[in-house]
Order: C-alpha cells, then structure tokens, then sequence
C-alpha cells in the first residue's frame, strides 16, 4: 500500500508539472489570424511543427530544465501569402512547461471599418490590395447598434468586428462575412462602465479591455472563442486615472497600456495570461504630458510612445520588457507643433504618424532610431479636417486617418525607405458624420 501510495503521489506531480519521464517540458502558445496553408514553425532551429489553423499549438520535442528554448518561423504560410510573428518567443526553461508564446499573422488589409460617432453607424469599405484605395460594401453604413460610436476593433483572427458605443455603455458585436466584408449584427450587447471610449483585444485573441472614459476604469472581459461574445473577468472593472481615453497591450499580451487624459499619464497593468485580470505593475501610473490621449507600442514591444494633445508633444518611452515599465528616453518629449491626437507605429518598427488635429489637419511622420527610440520628423501631409484616428494597414503599405470634422477617410501610400506619405488617387473616401475611429481587417 505504502508502494501505491507513493506511485500515487509521483504521478500527481508528473502531471501537474507536464515533465516528461525523459525531464524535458513542453514550449507551446497560440497562433492567431492564421489564414493561408504551409506555416511551420520551429524551436531551437529544429523540431519544426506544421500549423494548419489559428488555435493552440505545442511542439512534440521538449526542452529540459536550465536550457534554452527559441521559437521562430521557418516557413510562411501562402494561398494567402500572410506575415507570422512571433513574441514571448524566447527564453529559458525553468521547471515548467512554456504556453505564452504568441505567433500573429497578418496579410494586406481587406476591408476597413469606420466609426461615425454623429451618424451611429459603421462605414463598410473593401481595400485595393494595389492601391490602398477605398470601395463602399454593400449595404453599408451599418446601424452601431448603439449611441456615439467612438472605437471600433476588428480580432486578430478577423472574425469579428467590436464597437465601442460612448453615450449608451456598452459594446456592439458583429461577426464580419470573410468574403464581402459585410456585418452581421450578432444580436447581443456587452454593458461597460460610464462613457466607454477605447476597446484593445489582447494578440492571443482571448481578452478585450474598454476603457470607460466616465469611469475612471478599464472593464476586462474573457472572449469566447468562435462566438465573439464574451464574459466578465472577476475584479473588472478595474480602477486607472482620470479619463481613460486610449489603451493598447503590447505584442506578446503581456502588458496593458492605458492613457488617462486629464492627468496626463499612462496607467501600466501586468496581464495574468491564464484569466486575463489585471495587476498593476510598479511605478504605475508614469508621466505623460497634458491630455494623454493615444498610445502605441513598437511591434517589438521595446518602445511606447503617447500622443499629448493638449501640450502639442509625444512622450516616448523604453519598455522594461520583463516588467512593463516605462522609462523616458532622450529628448522625450517631442514638440509637434499641433495637437496629436492619435499616434500609430508600422509594421517594421521604422516609423510612426501622429495625427494632428486644430489648425494644421495634417499627418506628421517620425523614423524612429534604432536602439533608443527617439523621433526625428520626416514627413508632414495634409489630411482632411479634425484627424482624430489614424492606422498603418498589417503590410506597412498604406495609411489611413478617420477626419472626424469632414466625415471622411484620407488615405496615403508609405514610401518604405524614407517614411514619405503620398496621397492616393480618390482620397478623400466619404465615410459618415463624425468619422471618429477606424479599424483595419
């Protein structure tokens, strides 16, 4: 007996570590977005995995304790061609199996999604591939199904488009026809907090956080998985500084990155990977400058910069990756000129626009240095009136800006050595009234 019970025990042990009788321990995460056939990917140069759909994946060769794992695509998927990234990558094994790893993959954006906060509805567009220019989708604009429609949000899978509806605190979701773009209301409400404003939804396309301008508060929700709906994460919603307007989490889903207006600051939580609730990381909340209002984080997730709208500047900061901090760099921050009211990095990391609203409507573009991550302006372009929300397209190819005062879409091509803006044929596209944020499948 005295035998069984501890055969017993040692089982209980094995299985709640994953080690394998050989002692080594399984590295996996999730892939997310994943479209097109062929990606493999492989850890430490070798035991490459086949993937074949966005969901849960873990490599059959595992790695023992005190070594080393690295994760990385060897091959990309095609039919269609698509971009895989990874994050949470790297590291080394420490009793315990690994499952945060993050493989995103992303394509040429095909269709764009754009709040009108004055008309409650949702402009439709298809995306040329070649130009960047804009096409209305039938039946659009769609009904918000909500009051002032001020965020929208499209997953990383793309399945599903969420709209954050400021005067009536709630989300509205839609499920969005992959192949004409359409919105299919999908017939239920998520209640917020007072004033919602923003909506991130986390890279493993398992949590969305709303920042509810009225509240003072970020609510956290668990996303179900193929329906869109979602469920409230226990302790949301959760307490930030004065008037919430922005949130982004950084590539890997590791940190949330909130903006609070009236305090110029940015609020930093720690995201438990297993449930999606929220700690607050120390040092939190740093300082921004007058009216923080837009953030955005480099793809590699070591630098954050924050739009200041009412002090005309853009904060940058170097990101303590294990940690979430935010540490000033040089020469931060950066005078404008104008308000900043939305900020976006591109894909590569090479540049970032800020949309500058007041007297200048304009979009301004910044290289960001290598290493340290200070701005240097590169570019200036008029867009149409009152910019309030700007995009860079999944490729890096095209950028858009929501013109909340002319109802319309600027859209410009990105010259991918020098940053350089150039505005394509056609643009303005004509959105509806009160164009106030815009979203990219």
């Amino acid at each position: 007996m005295k035998a069984l019970t501890y055969l017993v025990i040692w089982a209980a042990v094995v299985g709640m570590t994953s080690c394998r009788l050989d002692g080594k321990y399984n590295v996996g995460g999730i892939v997310t977005g994943l479209r097109g056939s062929g990606l493999v990917l492989q850890d430490n140069s070798g035991s490459d995995l086949s993937v074949t759909a966005s969901g849960a994946f873990t490599f059959r060769s595992g790695v023992k304790t005190s070594n080393a794992y690295s994760v990385t695509v060897r091959t990309q998927p095609s039919n269609p061609t698509q971009t895989c990234t990874v994050h949470n990558g790297s590291g080394t094994i420490d009793k315990r199996d690994v499952s945060n790893v993050v493989v995103n993959c992303t394509q040429a954006g095909r269709f764009a999604y754009v709040a009108n906060q004055g008309a409650n509805d949702i402009s439709a567009f298809f995306i040329d591939a070649a130009s960047g220019a804009l096409t209305s989708i039938g039946g659009s604009p769609f009904a918000a199904n909500g009051s002032a429609p001020m965020a929208v949000a499209v997953d990383p899978s793309g399945t599903f488009l969420y709209v954050v509806n400021n005067t009536s605190n709630n989300v509205s979701v839609f499920a969005i026809d992959d192949a004409t773009g359409v919105l299919i209301p999908g017939g239920a409400f998520i209640p917020t907090g007072n004033g919602p404003a923003a909506i991130a939804i986390d890279p493993t396309n398992r949590y969305m956080y709303v920042a509810n301008l009225g509240g003072n508060s970020v609510s956290a929700f668990a996303i179900q998985s193929g329906t869109g709906l979602v469920t409230a994460i226990a302790g949301s919603p959760y307490p930030v500084g004065r008037q919430p307007i922005a949130l982004k989490t950084d590539p890997g889903g590791n940190f949330l990155y909130v903006t609070n207006f009236t305090d110029g600051s940015v609020t930093v939580f720690a995201i438990d990977s297993a449930t999606g609730a929220l700690t607050g990381i120390s040092g939190s909340p740093f300082g921004a400058g007058a009216g923080a209002v837009a953030v955005a984080i480099d793809p590699a997730g070591a630098f954050a910069l924050v739009a200041n709208e009412t002090a005309a500047t853009i904060s940058s900061y170097s990101v303590n990756s294990s940690t979430g901090a935010l540490a000033a760099v040089s020469g931060s921050p950066l005078a404008t000129g104008s308000a900043p009211e939305s900020i976006a990095v591109d894909p590569a990391g090479m540049f970032a626009y800020a949309a500058n609203v007041t007297s200048r409507n304009e979009i301004a573009g910044y290289a960001i240095t290598p290493g340290n991550g200070a701005l240097t302006l590169v570019t200036t372009v008029g867009a149409g009136i009152l910019p309030l929300s700007i995009v860079i397209d999944p490729m890096g190819q095209f950028v858009y800006a929501a013109n909340n005062g002319s109802g319309n879409v600027s859209v410009f091509t990105v010259d991918s050595s020098t940053g350089a803006l150039a505005a394509v044929a056609g643009s303005p596209f004509a959105a509806g009234s009160g164009a106030r944020s815009i979203a990219i499948d």
